[in-house]
């Protein structure tokens, strides 16, 4: 059903309004943000008192049921636009704008570029918005058969606005001006040019909504949730947007497990108890009486391989084990690579656990030969340095791919860790489907380990730590 078919103003919903919000909410979750039944009948009664017309509104209200977690913004924010932002406003012209009382077709490239030079001098936003959509009418139409991708059309037609070129003449006029003047407009310039990327893209968008409708633009566009992003693949970008997932997730993280724990506080049965509690109920032991128990925290060790290929994985692991060390009764760590030191003191003493995990590849002595990942070399040395402190009280997660160079495995390392903690867990970045294969040795190691997890993102992770204690 085509967003075009929905309603306008708030009150009764209609049956196209309420189509293009089913069809919303089902891509919401099939892009994997998490929306329950009692949400979606929040996020309906939000859109009956909501006018459309209002869509800052619209989107706020809507987000205010649907959304619960920062991450999942961005997603959500990209698909508000496509379903209900960019459907055209009720009576406009058909047909290809016009810019200036002009038909965009009598207008050359360089003719459009030079109205787009004026109004980037002038930060004329309504000439901007006009020229973006006049641009992509005329440089930007959709090829029959090609792939929906807003960025190629997106750059197609700033490549026939000359963005480069406008860039240059903008940042030669800035030059003109003298001191601080020249840098403020110089930045003023740079966020207008960055204005006309947004406008051009936008109307790209709409474009292709129009013509091929929202729900496959939406498919075409869909993009891993920051938790469903591979450690191993993150750009600059998408760790910044982890980052800040981080500490949100260990919060709750520690609330579910306090809770979790709470809950597990109970022994067994206590008979005389339930006896006694019953004479208040004629004899009938409504409710039964459990002896309490003290369930000792567990204390965690963790060796993190931090070389280049596992390092973005050993750091949000390490930082998200260190924002949960309530949960622990001690909490110490260690680097490798093919020489092994501990870094339990820069994780404790540092303000910033996220900056002291960044620090650990320069703070750590982690190189004992090549620098390159030698696990059977590190374990051996862990074993003789540290071994005869593990006790049945330890558990042990080790953090890394396995991928031993082709050097001496030394198993039995770890199988002496085993031997003497209450458990060694692994979990490994890479797809199952790599385990095993090339140099990598983890069916060598796994033997020895209570458990081996496919670890390869932030929701992962999160379900074996919601099992870890």
């Amino acid at each position: 059903m085509s967003a075009t078919r929905a309603g306008t103003e708030g009150g009764a919903l209609g049956p196209g309004l309420l189509d293009v919000f089913s069809d919303f909410v089902g891509e919401l979750r099939a892009s994997g943000v998490p929306v329950s039944t009692t949400e979606v009948l929040d996020a309906t009664e939000a859109l009956r008192q909501l006018p459309l017309s209002d869509r800052q509104a619209l989107k706020s209200g809507l987000a205010a049921a649907l959304v619960k977690e920062e991450g999942h913004w961005r997603a959500y924010e990209a698909l508000f636009d496509l379903y209900f932002s960019l459907r055209p406003s009720p009576g406009a012209p058909a047909g290809a704008p016009a810019v200036e009382g002009e038909s965009v077709v009598t207008l050359t490239p360089g003719e459009l570029a030079e109205r787009a030079y004026k109004a980037l001098l002038e930060g004329n936003v309504e000439a901007l918005a006009g020229l973006a959509r006049a641009a992509v009418a005329r440089f930007g139409g959709l090829e029959p058969g090609r792939h929906l991708s807003v960025s190629y059309y997106t750059l197609r037609t700033l490549r026939q606005l000359q963005l480069d070129d406008l860039a240059e003449r903008l940042a030669a006029s800035a030059h003109e001006a003298t001191g601080l003047e020249g840098a403020l407009l110089a930045n003023d310039y740079r966020r207008r040019l960055a204005q006309l990327r947004a406008d051009v893209e936008a109307e790209v968008r709409r474009v292709m909504v129009s013509e091929r409708g929202a729900g496959a633009v939406a498919r075409a566009l869909r993009r891993p949730l920051p938790e469903d992003t591979d450690f191993m693949h993150l750009s600059r970008e998408e760790v910044a947007a982890l980052q800040r997932t981080v500490q949100p997730l260990a919060r709750k993280l520690a609330v579910h497990l306090a809770r979790q724990r709470r809950r597990r506080h109970e022994g067994r049965l206590d008979f005389r108890a339930t006896m006694r509690r019953s004479l208040s109920s004629g004899g009938v032991p409504v409710e039964p009486r459990f002896r309490s128990r003290r369930r000792a925290k567990p204390e965690l060790w963790v060796l993190a391989d931090i070389s280049g290929s596992v390092a973005a994985f050993a750091r949000f692991t390490l930082q998200l084990v260190y924002a949960l060390s309530s949960q622990f009764s001690r909490t110490r760590s260690w680097a490798f690579i093919d020489g092994v030191d501990e870094v339990t003191g820069l994780m404790r003493e540092a303000d910033d656990v996220a900056h002291a995990v960044r620090s650990i590849n320069t703070a750590a002595d982690v190189v004992w030969e090549e620098g390159h990942s030698d696990y059977g070399h590190a374990f051996s040395d862990f074993v003789g340095r540290f071994g005869k402190e593990l006790s049945p009280r330890t558990s042990v997660l080790v953090l890394g791919d396995a991928r031993n160079n082709y050097h001496a495995v030394e198993a039995w390392a770890l199988a002496e860790v085993a031997r003497r903690a209450r458990h060694v867990w692994w979990l490994n970045p890479e797809p199952r489907a790599y385990w095993d294969t090339g140099d990598s040795v983890l069916a060598e190691y796994g033997a020895h380990c209570s458990g081996v997890y496919e670890c390869r993102n932030l929701r992962q992770l999160r379900r074996f730590v919601e099992h870890l204690t």
